[in-house]
């Protein structure tokens, strides 16, 4: 994940599948369970609409939404963001 550019975003099944191994929800499990301030790109990572998961505490998706704002990633009214803009493909 450390090698999404900024701007740029990969959904959990991109994941799992670039690992070559587990599913997307186990992706979305270990982010879950990253530290506070960890360095990884947790944020650029998004569901196959191109949306932010829900998340147990409400706050870190308004945290993830506002980084891929700053990275200048726009929403639409759904709160999703265009896959066929921002994808990563490596």
């Amino acid at each position: 994940m450390s090698q999404i550019p900024a701007g740029q975003v990969m959904t959990y099944g991109q994941v799992s599948q670039c690992i070559g191994q587990g599913t997307a929800r186990l992706v979305g499990m270990a982010l879950s369970s990253l530290p506070t301030g960890s360095p990884i790109p947790w944020h650029r990572v998004v569901n196959a609409k191109g949306g932010i998961s829900p998340r147990a505490n409400p706050q870190s998706s308004l945290e993830q939404i506002q980084r891929l704002l700053d990275e200048g990633i726009q929403f639409n009214h759904n709160q999703e963001l265009d896959l066929n803009s921002y994808r990563y493909k490596p």
